[in-house]
């Protein structure tokens, strides 16, 4: 969920993809990428958490528009004839791309038929329902069938593939000359709060990060096919066979005071941060994630006036010749 401080927690893609585990994902969620269950071990709902999603990312909306933007000056937008975003949970990014690429077909890739029903839907409330199809694959088995694109958005999705340099090879031979391979991988962990919230010890996020990172590092290992690579996505570009067209980081910046939306999300990510990382923390840290979730608290997120959102993703590009 790279250039890589460890995957963001949250509920996906903040790109509005699923992701394979919760909730140390990129506010990606979204991954993307997906959660494959809750801290019980039952699996996720896919109906309930879609709407937590679609928010998610649609909070995080104007900066993946103004990354599609910038993608048209490295691909120019008429020649792009068919997108594919892999990892594309309920189509929020897929939506963006088709925005930006008007003359293209645009098609969500993902393993969840709810997800993907829910992006069909988007697709016809903004009135692109006749150039946004979806494709239900499980990858990496799934890439030969997704087809030739002109352009392919891997949004934190690669790294939930054990094998990342095998599967970029795969995505290489699907695109068309001069098409253009995107990776949404890195950036920085998202922020929430200031560094001393009123109780506990200082830097409660600093240190959730790192427990993440712990996470994160168990997730890779145990992903199937798991194959031991740097992520330097530029060289794993490279050697895929493409040329390196630029990379670059798009920040969302939400200030407090937040919506009730954001505030909503905010509690949903502590939540699953407080549920599934109880083994990872110390205890003063758990009783602080407590109090953070304890309505009838006043310094809790339910009623915090410096409740703020600041996310960084980073975008890698490489075309092929």
């Amino acid at each position: 969920m790279s250039q890589h401080t460890a995957p963001h927690h949250g509920l996906a893609h903040g790109d509005g993809h699923r992701h394979q585990h919760t909730p140390g994902d990129p506010h990606g969620t979204g991954d993307q990428h997906r959660p494959c269950s809750h801290h019980s071990g039952a699996p996720l709902d896919w109906n309930e958490i879609a709407p937590l999603l679609e928010q998610q990312a649609e909070t995080e909306s104007p900066a993946y528009a103004d990354a599609a933007a910038w993608l048209g000056t490295l691909a120019p937008a008429q020649g792009v004839r068919r997108v594919l975003d892999v990892g594309s949970g309920p189509g929020v990014v897929t939506g963006v791309l088709a925005e930006a690429f008007p003359a293209a077909e645009a098609v969500a890739v993902d393993g969840s038929p709810e997800l993907l029903a829910r992006a069909r839907e988007r697709a016809a409330e903004r009135g692109l329902g006749a150039r946004v199809s979806t494709l239900h694959t499980e990858l990496p088995a799934g890439i030969a069938e997704l087809g030739k694109a002109d352009l392919i958005w891997a949004g934190n999705s690669l790294h939930h593939i054990g094998d990342q340099r095998a599967a970029l090879v795969e995505f290489v031979g699907l695109l068309n000359p001069g098409g253009l391979m995107v990776l949404v991988e890195g950036g920085l962990p998202a922020r929430h709060l200031p560094w001393h919230i009123g109780f506990g010890r200082p830097g409660l996020e600093a240190r959730l990060d790192a427990a993440n990172a712990d996470r994160f590092a168990e997730m890779r290992a145990e992903t199937p096919g798991h194959k031991d690579e740097p992520d330097d996505w530029r060289a794993l570009l490279a050697d895929a066979g493409l040329t390196p067209a630029g990379t670059r980081t798009f920040l969302t910046d939400v200030p407090a005071p937040v919506s009730p939306v954001v505030r909503g999300l905010a509690l949903a990510h502590f939540g699953r941060v407080r549920d599934s990382f109880d083994d990872r923390i110390d205890a003063e840290d758990r009783a602080a994630l407590d109090r953070l979730l304890d309505p009838a608290d006043d310094l809790s997120l339910h009623h915090r006036t410096d409740l703020f959102y600041l996310a960084a993703r980073t975008v890698h590009t490489a075309r092929k010749g």
